[in-house]
């Protein structure tokens, strides 16, 4: 009787049903005003991509997201001529102001963060003063200071993009040392290494990550400045963001070549964020977590 009272009500053969869940939205919706904005910030760059592909009598405010009626790099052929000497300019000026602003910004990371010193509460906060100065305030002395030790061109313009870049390269390597572990250090210590050598040997081989992050972010930086570049340097030195500027004439300007020439402009540090995108907020993560 027992079994078969099993039977009949089913517990010799029951089953496990599936819990019932409430309906909820998926977190699709949620790229919905992400992929609004991406095609609102890529609507510049649309617009200047094909207008660098229409001839002269194309360009117009009325027929400007229009696609042009045939495919020419003529203009391009055309940008690049004018800004090629501007470009070499730009990348002799950048390449050595992203690296000097990152490896003084990771010494004094490493320094403030893991070799305390007297004093070292105020220097900190006093070098990243310098990143809330702006740069129109300090042109003046800036060209006073420039021409007191001699120096113009790029040369000054590297100097210029040195100095203010050190204050948000030291701020990054500074996070990130602080999250690592003092007995990383310490141990190095016991095994006999030095200040330098501790840095050398244990921290730099590990700090790619926000070596990644201040050399995409000078580089950005140097490469898009306008305001320095007019002031230190002249026309020989011109880098593209001048050279572009003042490659639009002064009665007609040709607006394909000029689109042309912006999309040049812009595509060195449009590829760094394409490729490298990816680390760059890899890194920012990187010392946002204590140990």
């Amino acid at each position: 009787m027992n079994d078969g009272a099993r039977t009949s009500t089913g517990f010799g053969n029951s089953k496990l049903e599936a819990p019932v869940r409430s309906f909820r939205p998926g977190k699709s919706w949620l790229y919905l005003p992400l992929i609004f904005m991406t095609i609102f910030y890529l609507l510049p760059m649309y617009v200047m991509l094909i207008t660098g592909f229409k001839a002269f009598d194309e360009v117009d405010l009325k027929t400007m997201w229009d696609l042009p009626r045939s495919i020419a790099f003529d203009n391009y052929v055309a940008a690049f001529e004018n800004l090629a000497p501007a470009l070499k300019n730009s990348f002799v000026m950048v390449i050595p102001a992203t690296l000097i602003s990152s490896i003084l910004g990771s010494l004094n990371g490493y320094v403030l963060a893991k070799w305390k010193f007297k004093g070292a509460d105020f220097i900190f906060p006093f070098i990243l003063f310098g990143m809330f100065i702006p740069y129109q305030s300090i042109l003046i002395p800036l060209v006073q200071f420039m021409n007191a030790i001699g120096l113009s061109g790029i040369p000054a313009l590297i100097t210029a993009h040195v100095i203010y870049g050190i204050p948000i390269t030291t701020l990054t390597f500074r996070n990130y040392y602080a999250s690592l572990p003092q007995e990383l250090i310490e141990a190095a210590r016991i095994d006999g290494a030095d200040m330098l050598g501790v840095y050398r040997y244990i921290l730099l081989p590990i700090s790619i990550p926000s070596f990644v992050v201040v050399l995409i972010w000078q580089f950005t930086s140097a490469w898009n400045d306008f305001l320095f570049a007019v002031i230190l340097t002249g026309n020989q030195d011109w880098p593209i963001t001048v050279a572009l500027n003042n490659m639009a004439g002064s009665q007609i300007i040709a607006w394909n070549v000029q689109m042309a020439g912006a999309f040049l402009a812009a595509l060195p540090t449009l590829l760094v964020y394409i490729f490298l995108g990816r680390y760059f907020l890899r890194g920012l993560l990187a010392g946002s977590l204590k140990g």
